[in-house]
């Protein structure tokens, strides 16, 4: 355990951010998750309405500093070109 206040408090500061990110990125997992169903469902009007959305959020991802511009880029590249695959 910490023992000097400021330890304590960076302490704090540690734990929130934490939880603020782990929010961040369950919510980018979720639309993740959408795009995967509208996917599956065959549906091109739905994915594209799905990662249109998603994409956003990945970017803001990246913005917020929860994950890598590379990683953010190489999934969003990735579903789009699952979404184009629907015939």
């Amino acid at each position: 355990m910490a023992n000097h206040r400021n330890a304590e408090k960076a302490a704090r500061q540690t734990e929130r951010r934490t939880k603020v990110n782990r929010d961040r990125v369950g919510r980018i997992r979720t639309f993740l998750r959408k795009v995967e169903e509208a996917i599956s469902s065959g549906s091109k009007e739905t994915a594209t309405a799905a990662i249109r959305v998603a994409e956003g959020e990945i970017m803001r991802g990246v913005t917020k500093g929860v994950i890598h511009k590379n990683t953010a880029s190489r999934k969003v590249s990735r579903l789009t070109k699952r979404v184009k695959a629907i015939a």
